[in-house]
């Protein structure tokens, strides 16, 4: 459906769910926007900090090409669950993620009415993208979709079984076009929370993720989403 102007659904779910309590002075605690467009992995974030100048920032963002084709009560859901963030933050003054706090709010708005369901991860249709490059692993040819090409980037499987787990040239990957033509577009559901950014199945060096909306993002190490591949040196 098509995109609602975001602070009336914010100021109607702080009245009734929040005790107006996000709204001070007349004005609301935490600025309200939907993304740019680049924003396709997770379907909104609260976010508070400060900006490179040194001002403040505190804000909700909601992904505009996951939920304009959505009904609107995934609209709902989402800046309801981001508005939890923003109220254990700003009103309760508690660090945490989807921690007691969370839950307890998200249970009682669940509770109160049957207009939407806020959860801690949403299922959400995603664009089916066709990987643009292919890594293969020229000893075992383990291959592995990536967004975009990486140098120094060695097969870890084939490191650990054949080179002690070092890093060796004879396992860096090859990465070639994907042979085929991309499929037609197609839909996956992907989990959709907050910090819950899928990544390419490698390990990107710091400072290397793509930009979006999402600034500042942490670099990734090995970890769950990093089986692949192993980078030249560590960072």
């Amino acid at each position: 459906m098509p995109l609602e102007p975001l602070p009336p659904l914010f100021h109607r779910l702080n009245r009734e769910h929040f005790d107006a309590s996000l709204v001070r002075d007349g004005l609301p605690l935490v600025a309200l926007r939907w993304s740019d467009g680049r924003l396709t992995r997770t379907a909104g974030f609260y976010r508070r900090g400060r900006r490179a100048d040194g001002a403040e920032l505190c804000e909700i963002v909601l992904s505009r090409p996951l939920l304009e084709p959505l009904p609107r009560q995934a609209t709902l859901s989402t800046l309801c669950h981001e508005m939890i963030h923003a109220w254990i933050d700003r009103v309760l003054g508690v660090r945490e993620v989807h921690g007691p706090h969370f839950r307890a709010r998200m249970e009682a708005i669940n509770a109160a009415q049957a207009e939407f369901h806020v959860s801690v991860r949403h299922r959400y249709p995603v664009p089916a993208v066709a990987p643009a490059w292919i890594a293969r692993c020229p000893c075992c040819g383990l291959c592995s979709p990536y967004r975009r090409r990486r140098s120094g980037l060695a097969c870890r499987p084939c490191c650990e079984r054949l080179h002690g787990g070092r890093w060796d040239a004879s396992c860096l990957l090859l990465f070639e076009r994907p042979a085929a033509a991309p499929p037609p577009p197609s839909l996956q559901a992907l989990d959709t929370a907050d910090g819950d950014l899928p990544l390419d199945p490698g390990m990107e060096r710091s400072g290397d993720r793509p930009g979006g909306d999402r600034p500042g993002a942490p670099a990734v190490g090995p970890g769950p989403f990093r089986p692949l591949a192993w980078p030249a040196q560590a960072e």
